[in-house]
């Protein structure tokens, strides 16, 4: 389990009945999540305390019910390094996964050890939080996602943390075509990471489902990596895909082309009040010795 331990400024502060009880700075939310399938086992203190909750609708979807008047936004920093804005979607998500953490703080030692020039593409790149990290380790980086909005926030992320000078370009984008294209560029890239969806359709009707697409996408993927690679990283949330089949995925294409050594595991966040753990995905990593 890789468990992302060094946060401040969050907090899962329990689980149960479907629900988790999260604090994002200052602020406590209830949102749903499938894996909690046990009850809670005290629902007072912060339970009777949370300024927003999420709920899930029968016919799908769901939608927030708030006890407070909370701005429109805020920031929360980690490990004292990287901000990011923080604000509730109408489909429940906040704008940042905080278990990533734990990937944050690997690619910063990783890159800053590389003892030389990094290029990092991050594919799938949502609001930023590795596109943050990889600019804070000192990388240019390449953020790629197909949502407008998402690539804006990104943005935000990056100045917030005090690195707008960095050399990182921001992409809208679908990540297929553009990896396609680069190919055709010949551009290359020292490290890739990627979280790709678990379905979606592309811009012509191009269908993508996880466990047929990712692996001949990965396999496109390694031909715009540089001779010298430093890492590449896949991430999901798949349900159903364990992290032994990330693992032998990089093993079958990563490992006989690159040598270095392959991890997987699930990603986890501590449990304040139980002391138990809550996974929250998995993930595949390869990385040059």
């Amino acid at each position: 389990m890789y468990m992302a331990q060094n946060w401040k400024d969050y907090e899962l502060i329990d689980t149960g009945a479907g629900d988790k009880l999260e604090r994002w700075g200052d602020v406590v939310l209830r949102r749903p999540d499938p894996q909690i399938i046990w009850p809670i086992a005290d629902e007072s203190g912060p339970w009777r305390e949370t300024a927003g909750h999420y709920h899930r609708s029968s016919a799908g979807g769901g939608a927030w019910t708030w006890k407070k008047q909370l701005p429109e936004r805020w920031t929360i920093n980690y490990d004292d390094k990287l901000k990011f804005y923080i604000k509730p979607t109408s489909f429940k998500h906040t704008g940042l996964f905080p278990e990533q953490a734990t990937n944050w703080s690997w690619m910063i030692d990783k890159i800053q050890n590389a003892g030389r020039p990094i290029q990092v593409l991050n594919l799938f790149a949502y609001t930023g939080g590795a596109t943050v990290a990889s600019a804070y380790a000192g990388a240019s980086v390449v953020h790629v996602d197909a949502a407008k909005g998402m690539v804006q926030w990104a943005k935000e992320n990056i100045e917030l943390s005090g690195l707008k000078d960095r050399p990182v370009r921001f992409i809208t984008d679908d990540v297929f075509k553009f990896v396609q294209r680069e190919q055709r560029r010949g551009n290359k890239y020292d490290a890739i990471i990627m979280d790709p969806p678990s379905y979606g359709r592309g811009p012509n009707g191009e269908t993508w489902k996880l466990e047929s697409s990712l692996y001949p996408f990965l396999e496109s993927c390694m031909q715009i990596l540089s001779d010298d690679p430093l890492f590449m990283l896949i991430n999901s949330y798949t349900t159903g895909i364990s992290p032994t089949v990330l693992s032998n995925m990089l093993e079958m294409t990563m490992k006989p082309r690159y040598g270095g050594q392959i991890s997987a595991g699930e990603i986890g966040l501590p449990i304040s009040r139980s002391g138990l753990t809550l996974p929250c995905g998995i993930l595949g990593r390869w990385e040059s010795k």
